[in-house]
């Protein structure tokens, strides 16, 4: 059964009028379901800034990944020839946003997951040569369908959303997404990635696809914080915990082997935020089309209300930067 693009009234109506033919109108299946479609339209501006979100250019894109609990042996080697390497780690090698963000757990559970994860090692080069998707699926079996991993040994203190925005970057997409599961399942956390694809030949517009991809994994998975990832940065340090912040937080301070931010503003490449502070600020802004903009607009949003940004030490907030070709 073919579903009506556009409503059709029957033209006998009972009576004779505009107010006979109004309240005909109103009556009608159809009118109900058009009045139900604004205030849902109504609600989602409200909530978010989102107006024309969904175009037809745009699409969600869930897949099957997964991760690897262990690293190679290549990675084990340069893992020892790494300062940043400590088998004798302290707790202040982690940052201590880390300790305060876990000491806040959104659970109450009895066997919740250590504060400082015991698996972290610190550097870990990414691995380049990752031949497709498809042998991602089956050679890490222990991501969920939808690209969703949680801890077996323990119930974590975080539930986190890794939200790409994506278009025409297959090669780094299979690099991104092998590098992410190795390091994100060492940290203990509830975490599912997202790749939401621009499906258009229009500008890119990176702020409406985080808000897509907002709505999409909320309406999946009740998450309570936000990763906002460039699909060409890598993490190579896990000390770097994906955890769920309490202050706004930018994560790539140093890519490749440039440490610090341009200028002040900078919240763009990897960022983090809390769902309590994504509804404060209304998510992303609409309006920026093509690059960069949308960052600097959603620092303002959040000193409008009254929030400063988080950085990590350099030598942890560590990202590889993916060539374009």
């Amino acid at each position: 059964m073919k579903i009506p693009v556009v409503s059709t009234i029957n033209s006998t109506v009972q009576g004779s009028g505009i107010l006979a033919a109004l309240l005909a109108v109103v009556r009608s299946s159809y009118f109900k379901l058009a009045v139900g479609c604004v205030l849902a339209y109504v609600m989602m501006n409200v909530c978010f800034d989102v107006s024309g979100i969904y175009g037809p250019g745009f699409k969600t894109v869930l897949r099957r990944f997964s991760m690897v609990d262990n690293i190679s042996e290549a990675a084990a080697k340069s893992l020892n020839d790494n300062p940043t390497n400590n088998k004798t780690r302290r707790i202040t090698d982690v940052p201590e946003d880390v300790i305060s963000d876990s000491n806040r757990s959104y659970l109450s559970a009895q066997k919740l997951c250590p504060i400082i994860p015991p698996n972290l090692v610190g550097y870990i080069p990414t691995k380049m040569d990752v031949q497709s998707l498809d042998d991602l699926e089956g050679e890490f079996p222990d991501v969920m369908l939808g690209g969703h991993f949680r801890p077996k040994e323990c119930t974590s203190r975080h539930r986190v959303a890794i939200l790409i925005p994506y278009r025409n970057r297959a090669e780094h997409l299979k690099i991104f997404i092998y590098n992410i599961h190795r390091v994100l399942a060492r940290q203990q956390i509830d975490y599912g990635v997202f790749v939401i694809e621009q499906g258009d030949s229009k500008e890119f517009n990176r702020a409406k696809l985080l808000n897509i991809g907002y709505l999409e994994s909320t309406a999946l998975y009740d998450y309570q914080c936000f990763v906002f990832h460039d699909i060409d940065l890598v993490p190579v340090d896990d000390r770097n915990v994906y955890t769920c912040p309490q202050r706004p937080r930018h994560m790539s301070v140093t890519i490749d082997s440039h440490s610090g931010v341009p200028y002040y503003l900078m919240f763009g490449g990897v960022s983090a935020l809390s769902k309590e502070l994504m509804l404060r600020v209304n998510g992303y802004s609409n309006i920026y089309w093509g690059w960069g903009g949308e960052d600097d607009d959603m620092t303002f949003r959040l000193k409008h209300i009254n929030q400063t940004i988080l950085r990590r030490p350099g030598n942890i907030a560590r990202y590889t930067s993916l060539k374009h070709t």
